[in-house]
């Protein structure tokens, strides 16, 4: 049985992980698909159910809250402990030794994959690092002090709920990190192409660019399945879905027709 302080930890955990990822409530983070925040959300709270068997295993003693703690101060006490956790992960994720080692992981990503964008690669493994790191400062760094039997986690089934942690934190990043992705390509206008661009350059955007629209239409197709889904257990599953699909169908027509004048102007001469 948890005590109050550690359900306190989870809820504030719940909220933080939010800020650690994006800077604000995934609630509040724009994205193409909401099938990607119900994943995302859904992970999330598998995580925290291995995070709570953890606090059980270890015999989690927090330092006792006495007075009484609103929603108010559990964001802001949310916010600052995310802040903190990405500026510890930054640090650690800055020096020598974790440089060196990301740098032997994009050695083997490197040899896999002859076409690899080294720029980007090197981009996504910093912050995969860094989220990862600081996923572990927001949940675990506290709760080594405050843990009566932390030894616990070496025994068989510290073990097991250890390895699906960290199966889940990084299930949990890549989700996250997919939200991030889309959430840059939520269409607003029409990207702006500079005429002096190297050629180079705009062949490779080009590329990108059609590249994505190729995959739009598998994208819409998941989109539409999923409207299914969320509308299954409604009183009007027909109206509910015409309504998301409407919404969905819209969405994904805007993002191609911003994507085709883009491409036109990056194939004008």
């Amino acid at each position: 049985m948890l005590l109050k302080e550690s359900k306190i930890r989870v809820l504030e955990n719940f909220y933080a992980l939010d800020y650690v990822f994006f800077g604000k409530s995934v609630s509040e983070a724009k994205s193409c698909c909401p099938l990607l925040k119900e994943e995302y959300l859904s992970i999330k709270g598998a995580l925290l159910s291995v995070f709570v068997e953890m606090l059980k295993l270890v015999d989690h003693a927090p330092k006792a809250i006495k007075e009484q703690v609103s929603s108010k101060v559990l964001m802001q006490s949310a916010r600052n402990t995310a802040r903190i956790a990405r500026e510890n992960a930054q640090r650690i994720v800055s020096t020598p030794k974790a440089r060196a080692a990301i740098k032997e992981e994009l050695k083997v990503q490197i040899k896999e994959d002859k076409t690899l964008d080294i720029s980007e690669a090197i981009e996504g493994k910093i912050r995969q690092k860094a989220f990862s790191l600081a996923v572990d400062n927001l949940l675990l760094a506290r709760v080594v002090a405050e843990a009566k039997s932390f030894d616990k986690l070496n025994d068989w089934e510290g073990t097991i709920i250890e390895d699906s942690y960290k199966i889940l934190r990084d299930n949990l990043i890549e989700s996250a990190y997919d939200i991030l992705y889309s959430e840059a390509d939520v269409p607003e206008e029409e990207e702006i192409v500079d005429e002096a661009m190297d050629p180079k350059k705009k062949a490779i955007k080009a590329a990108k660019i059609k590249k994505r629209m190729a995959g739009a239409l598998n994208d819409l197709k998941a989109e539409l399945q999923g409207n299914v889904a969320a509308c299954s257990g409604k009183k009007d599953p027909r109206s509910c879905i015409e309504k998301r699909n409407a919404k969905t169908k819209a969405w994904f027509k805007t993002d191609i027709d911003k994507q085709k004048i883009t491409l036109q102007k990056l194939m004008a001469k």
